[in-house]
C-alpha cells in the first residue's frame, strides 16, 4: 500500500504551504487545487461550479456542466449535483491513492481514504498569526482590512466545517480524528516540514 499523507488546515494556518514542502522533502506527488480539475472532469461539471460546490457554497445560477448556458441549468437538482460531485472527488482521491505515494491537501481525503491508512495531520494556528499570513499574501486588488480578513477566515472555516462534517459524520479539527495536529503559530513552516519529513521517511 502506498504511503497517503493527508493535510487538513484552518485558512491561513500555513497547511497548503506545509504540505507542499512535506511532499518536495519526502520526494512524492503533491495534490491541491489540481484536484478540482480531476472532480470536474470525471463528473462533467465545471471547475467553478465544483470549486463552489466543494467549499459549500453552491450557486444554483452559475453554469454547472461544460459550456452550458443559464437557461439550461434549472433542470438540475443542486442536491444531486452536490452529491455526484462528492461521488467523483471520492473515486479520484481513491484513483490517486493507488497510483503512487502522496500528500493530498483538503478534500476529506483523511476519511475517504481511511481504508488506505492515511497519516492524518491538521494544521492549526492562532487568529492573529493567520491574519498576519493572508495579508501578507493577499493580491492589492483584495485591499482587505484586518477585520474583513478576520471574517473571511472565519467564513471559509465555518464551510470547510460544515462540508466536512456533513459527509464524513465527524467533526473537523477534532483531535481524535487525527495522528498529529500542528500548531504553527509562530514557526518557521520549512523548518517544521524538515522535521516531519525526517519523521515520515
Amino acid at each position: 500500500m502506498n504511503k497517503i499523507i493527508t493535510i487538513s488546515r484552518e485558512f491561513g494556518s500555513g497547511g497548503r504551504e506545509f504540505g507542499c514542502r512535506l511532499a518536495e522533502n519526502l520526494g512524492i506527488k503533491y495534490y491541491d487545487k489540481e484536484i478540482i480539475s480531476k472532480i470536474a472532469a470525471k463528473a462533467d461539471l465545471s471547475e467553478g461550479y465544483v470549486k463552489e460546490v466543494v467549499e459549500k457554497r453552491p450557486m444554483p445560477l452559475f453554469p454547472m456542466t461544460i459550456g452550458a448556458t443559464f437557461a439550461a441549468v434549472g433542470v438540475y437538482y443542486p442536491l444531486m449535483v452536490e452529491e455526484s460531485v462528492y461521488t467523483a472527488q471520492t473515486e479520484v482521491l481513491q484513483e490517486l491513492a493507488e497510483q503512487s505515494d502522496c500528500v493530498i491537501v483538503g478534500r476529506c481525503a483523511d476519511y475517504i481514504l481511511r481504508s488506505y491508512n492515511p497519516f492524518k495531520i491538521f494544521i492549526y494556528a492562532d487568529m492573529p498569526s493567520r491574519i498576519k499570513r493572508c495579508m501578507e499574501r493577499s493580491t492589492p486588488e483584495e485591499k482587505l482590512t484586518e477585520k474583513e480578513m478576520k471574517k473571511r477566515i472565519t467564513n471559509v472555516d465555518e464551510s470547510r466545517a460544515k462540508y466536512y462534517d456533513f459527509y464524513t459524520g465527524q467533526k473537523w479539527g477534532a483531535r481524535q480524528n487525527y495522528n498529529v495536529c500542528i500548531n504553527t503559530t509562530g514557526m518557521d513552516i520549512k523548518k517544521l516540514a524538515e522535521a516531519y519529513s525526517n519523521m515520515l521517511k
